[in-house]
């Protein structure tokens, strides 16, 4: 997958360009209320939900489909980091019979090619779901100019997925975040790992370079609490 790649191959500069995902990985652990103590996350990354974790657990597993990223994660008792593509039946086969109190997810679950599928099999594995994904109007007025659609799921196609295995609260929330220059912001489209359309041509490249206006980028995510 594409995203996949666009994770992996800027992993060392992650962490200087995940501005947005480390404000709602944040977010979604200041609003857990109650501390579980075994966990499961999926795509964890190079740690930005752990860092927040700030009480003791007995098992926290976590999950990324990046090896480099897995490498960059902290260290710490109790805690186990596995390389696994969430939707694979290796995952799948790895969590057959496990049970946590929480799975816990920060934007990942968005990339999920068959989301539906996913939540079947966690929802074996848990009454309790936090996450925050993406929608397909993050960078909207990018895809208005290229004319192309987000590879990333839609609000309404990730609130009927999570509705129909969880009793949800959902909450979307829009950002904006401002650059100074065009060439700082198309810098950080390249490095953030948020970007997962298609690659443009040179042309398309170049056409919405001049033809982007706007001195931010938007970004919309829905923070979702499901129970069984």
């Amino acid at each position: 997958m594409y995203e996949k790649n666009q994770f992996c191959k800027y992993a060392n500069q992650y962490n200087q360009n995940n501005i947005i995902q480390q404000i709602v990985s944040k977010a979604l652990v200041r609003d857990i209320d109650f501390k579980p103590k075994t966990i499961l996350e999926l795509g964890c990354g190079s740690g930005q939900v752990f860092r927040y974790i700030n009480w003791n657990f007995s098992s926290y597993i976590a999950i990324d489909a990046s090896q480099q990223m897995c490498n960059l994660h902290p260290k710490a008792k109790n805690l186990v980091i596995k390389c696994f593509d969430f939707d694979s039946d290796d995952f799948f086969d790895f969590i057959k019979n496990k049970q946590f109190d929480m799975i816990l997810s920060s934007s990942a679950l968005q990339w999920s090619k068959d989301l539906d599928k996913l939540l079947s099999k966690l929802v074996l594995c848990s009454n309790k779901i936090e996450t925050v994904l993406f929608t397909s109007n993050t960078f909207a007025s990018i895809y208005k100019i290229t004319h192309q659609k987000s590879s990333v799921l839609s609000l309404d196609q990730i609130q009927k997925s999570f509705s129909k295995y969880y009793e949800c609260e959902f909450e979307v929330l829009q950002y904006k975040l401002m650059f100074d220059s065009k060439k700082e912001m198309f810098r950080y489209i390249k490095n953030s790992g948020v970007s997962s359309s298609s690659i443009l041509s040179y042309k398309d490249a170049k056409k919405l370079y001049n033809s982007y206006e706007l001195d931010y980028l938007e970004f919309e995510v829905v923070f979702i609490k499901g129970k069984k």
